[in-house]
């Protein structure tokens, strides 16, 4: 008889339940990075302003913070598994309304994915905690990892499908709802994996208790930092560079390299610090190597700016990962995961939504790019500070 988990699972269960996992994963991240390559030809078509297609970007960080919070009430009621059936079935929605419609599809559909993503940012990090807690740290790897790549591949993909293939921009966007119907078809078996545990709380019980813990306050805002960081190199290396006189080829291509170090990191910084009890050397080191690379970038007449770019990618694509496994790490239980993990992403999202506009601002005022790596460094400095006591092994 073939031996069985806490959860009641064999290990060919669990390893379907995994695939199952990883196949959401690679979902949480198409539907965003699909968008930017694809803007001047939206904006062609549509003839909408800059300052309406940056809603393609914010809405769904918007909607990220305000639904995150309210994530547990859903699997009180409906459980793990069925809640995150919903959260696909509405992405694939999503993605298909904004695809195929006027300007009102294009913005209701981008808040149906905004909302249906957020559900899986907050559950997959519980659903780790509940089983695989003896594996955290591989788990999360893989989980950001396969995200992280998700991510680098749809935007990479997305100009090629709209103009090779001839699909145009919104042939190109709809595509991606068949990664999601194709996870909705391998999740389904896997709901009955996930044991439905009565809730020991209610909403309103669990969220004043974690708003009153002051170590909740600080992982939100190591979450909210890294994020942070994270969203402003997105939407401003390539500006960056591009005004030290560097070509928009070469600008792209760093911003490419700067992702995918950041794979690299998501997968292996979860490993490292999944093996220790206690996280705060990893989130020293993490912090020491990007202070330096950001200070690096100051000069230009340092050169090696495909170092301190790659060394970038790589901490923020780790750190991100981090984040994630202290979610996992500092949840008593499954039930804990998912409420921390809703409140953290919640304040975390809100958090990052505010970097590029803030830094956008700043070179408004200043023409100076440096100041914004200055914020950078000293976003940083915040994140030493939180993730000395989030690093600690305790437990929420």
């Amino acid at each position: 008889m073939a031996k069985l988990d806490e959860n009641g699972l064999t290990k060919a269960a669990r390893t379907l339940l995994l695939v199952g996992v990883l196949f959401v994963a690679i979902n949480l991240r198409p539907a965003l990075s699909s968008i930017g390559p694809l803007i001047d030809m939206i904006r062609q078509d549509v003839g909408l302003s800059d300052t309406l297609l940056g809603l393609l970007t914010t809405l769904p960080l918007i909607a990220f913070g305000v639904v995150s919070t309210i994530t547990p009430l859903f699997t009180k009621r409906f459980g793990i598994g069925n809640t995150l059936l919903g959260a696909l079935i509405t992405l694939a929605t999503g993605i298909i309304i904004r695809s195929l419609g006027g300007v009102f599809e294009l913005y209701l559909g981008t808040i149906l994915l905004g909302i249906a993503i957020a559900f899986g940012n907050v559950l997959i990090p519980a659903l780790i905690k509940r089983n695989f807690p003896h594996k955290a740290g591989f788990v999360t790897s893989l989980y950001s990892g396969v995200m992280s790549l998700g991510a680098a591949f749809a935007a990479g993909l997305s100009v090629p499908l709209a103009v090779e293939f001839n699909l145009g921009w919104r042939g190109s966007l709809v595509s991606w709802s068949v990664l999601a119907i194709l996870a909705i078809i391998i999740w389904i078996p896997n709901i009955k994996r996930i044991n439905r545990t009565p809730p020991s709380r209610s909403f309103k019980e669990a969220m004043k208790k974690l708003s009153g813990t002051l170590l909740v306050w600080k992982l939100a805002l190591y979450m909210g930092l890294q994020s942070l960081a994270f969203y402003v190199i997105l939407a401003w290396l390539p500006a960056i560079l591009i005004d030290r006189g560097y070509d928009e080829a070469y600008a792209g291509w760093m911003l490419s390299l700067s992702q995918g170090t950041g794979i690299l990191g998501a997968i292996i910084i979860p490993v490292w610090a999944g093996s220790r009890k206690d996280q705060r050397l990893v989130i020293v080191s993490l912090i020491v190597i990007e202070i330096l690379a950001f200070i690096g970038l100051m000069f230009p007449e340092l050169g090696m700016v495909e170092l301190w770019i790659g060394l970038i990618g790589m901490v923020l694509g780790g750190t991100f990962g981090l984040a994630l496994l202290l979610i996992v790490l500092r949840a008593k239980d499954s039930e804990t995961a998912a409420e921390l993990s809703g409140i953290v992403q919640s304040i975390g999202y809100f958090i990052a939504a505010t970097g590029p506009f803030i830094v956008g601002m700043i070179y408004d005022l200043t023409h100076v790019w440096n100041y914004a790596l200055i914020l950078l460094v000293g976003v940083s400095v915040l994140k030493l500070i939180m993730g000395i006591d989030v690093g600690k092994d305790k437990k929420i």
